[in-house]
């Protein structure tokens, strides 16, 4: 994704010249090309996200459409204040940009889990918030993004997420059906998406259940119109995410149904209300708090004995 991410910025900035880059210290062996071409339009403020922030603001009141780069532990959590007072209020169209979202960076202690990302920059009015779950989306997300006329927040991956395909187009603010189905709904975001589609490949090759799958890309606005639909539609939902329970996904999906009353059962796999502690790699925690491949093969076949 971050590679998508980097061909993505440099497309556009030879589209549009008000568009400049801003990195908090990360990225090295990434934007060279990019801070070669556009000097005057690549900044590295070194670790101080609070000043790249603010700078941001500025650039954007001076009529550019600055993009912001960190880990997205250090994109959101350490310069909150900043990102509420300076990009939220005035709303000034400032993307950015989280890298390793969730626990990608699990193997490098707290400081680098960002399991509250999503949920942190929904807090804030008017804030679009989406995690892509594939290079395609990243791709096709950017654009859209710097179109709007506020402040937006993207989580992205590392290297080597797979790509995946689907007959929808890639919209802000659309829920995407990567597999259509019957029964029971899978709902996914940022990177659980190809985790779902491998256990989607399981349930239909194994046990020959196909239940629909769907990626909600954009958290925040959720497609409302889309999800209720949806849950009139199905005996159960199950929404799998990598995110703090609150603010997340999950919490955005509760909320809709309880607006609507939509009563369909609905539950959640991932990651609990609670510290993770140490270094654990990423796998062996999705794995031990039940947001895997197989979880979700168990989780969709408890759904189908009880219907």
């Amino acid at each position: 994704m971050r590679r998508a991410f980097v061909d993505a910025l440099y497309s556009l900035a030879e589209q549009d010249p008000r568009v400049v880059f801003l990195t908090g210290d990360m990225g090295f062996e990434m934007f060279e090309a990019f801070s070669q071409k556009y000097p005057g339009r690549y900044v590295n403020v070194g670790i101080a996200e609070a000043q790249m922030v603010c700078a941001a603001a500025g650039l954007a009141l001076e009529g550019f459409r600055p993009v912001i780069y960190s880990i997205a532990s250090f994109a959101t959590g350490r310069p909150y204040e900043l990102i509420k007072i300076s990009l939220g209020y005035p709303s000034l169209p400032v993307v950015i940009i989280g890298a390793g979202g969730g626990y990608c960076y699990s193997a490098s202690g707290p400081t680098h889990h960002a399991a509250d990302d999503i949920a942190l920059m929904a807090l804030i009015p008017g804030m679009t918030v989406v995690a892509p779950g594939d290079p395609g989306e990243v791709t096709a997300l950017l654009p859209q993004l710097l179109q709007l006329d506020s402040p937006s927040y993207m989580r992205i991956g590392k290297f080597g997420e797979p790509k995946y395909s689907a007959d929808e187009a890639i919209l802000l603010g659309k829920a995407r059906c990567l597999a259509a189905g019957e029964g029971v709904a899978i709902l996914t975001t940022g990177e659980m998406a190809p985790i779902a589609l491998s256990a989607l490949s399981t349930l239909r090759n194994e046990h020959q259940k196909s239940p629909a799958l769907f990626q909600f890309h954009t958290v925040k606005p959720i497609d409302a119109e889309r999800l209720i639909a949806l849950a009139k539609s199905v005996s159960q939902l199950i929404v799998v995410e990598e995110s703090a329970p609150s603010g997340g996904l999950y919490a955005a999906v509760i909320a809709q149904m309880a607006q609507h009353g939509i009563r369909t059962p609905i539950v959640r796999l991932g990651p609990p209300d609670e510290w993770v502690l140490g270094n654990p790699q990423r796998n062996n925690l999705r794995t031990r708090y039940g947001f895997d491949s197989h979880a979700i093969v168990r989780q969709v076949l408890e759904a189908y004995r009880n219907i």
